[in-house]
């Protein structure tokens, strides 16, 4: 009867992800923050403070951001490659919600990856929290492992996660 459980829950999680695979990575991206330093000669901007970036149906905050970009010129605008995310990550999309320490965003190959504490939740009631995150937008699969980058301590001073394994909770429908 667990395992039963447990794969149905294994099944919502992919029923959410497939949901997710309409992303459009070629979507411009509208960004805010509190400052922004353009580096032209290194063909990068770093954004800091309350950071936001939208893309479609996707936002990306962060303290601070890195934006990477070709020396291509579109529209108007420069062709942004990798964006890099650090301290207080979140990624939401539809039916989901992640968050870790740091993430990469490789546009080119439509993957993000978080790391660090990372806490995944999907609908409503299922939550998986490993090392690692990975999302990939044209599949809109996501996988978590136990890898870690350091250690999450409560505020008394005991060690609430150490890195090497995925935990979770899964919701379970109402049976009459």
């Amino acid at each position: 009867m667990r395992a039963r459980t447990a794969l149905y829950a294994l099944g919502l999680l992919a029923t959410s992800a497939s949901a997710q695979v309409r992303h459009n990575s070629n979507a411009p991206i509208d960004f805010n923050a509190g400052t922004i330093e353009l580096q032209d000669r290194a063909n990068r901007a770093i954004l800091t403070g309350g950071v936001n970036v939208r893309q479609a149906d996707m936002t990306l905050e962060a303290q601070r951001m890195t934006v990477a970009y070709t020396g291509r010129i579109t529209e108007g605008s420069p062709q942004v490659s990798r964006l890099d995310a650090s301290g207080g990550v979140t990624v939401t999309r539809p039916s989901q919600r992640a968050k870790s320490q740091y993430a990469v965003y490789d546009l080119n190959r439509r993957l993000i990856t978080m790391l660090g504490g990372v806490t995944l939740v999907e609908g409503v009631g299922n939550t998986v929290n490993g090392g690692r995150l990975t999302i990939d937008l044209d599949s809109g699969r996501a996988t978590i492992d136990g890898s870690s980058v350091g250690t999450t301590k409560a505020p008394d001073g005991s060690v609430i996660r150490q890195g090497g394994r995925v935990t979770g909770r899964f919701s379970v429908p109402k049976r009459d």
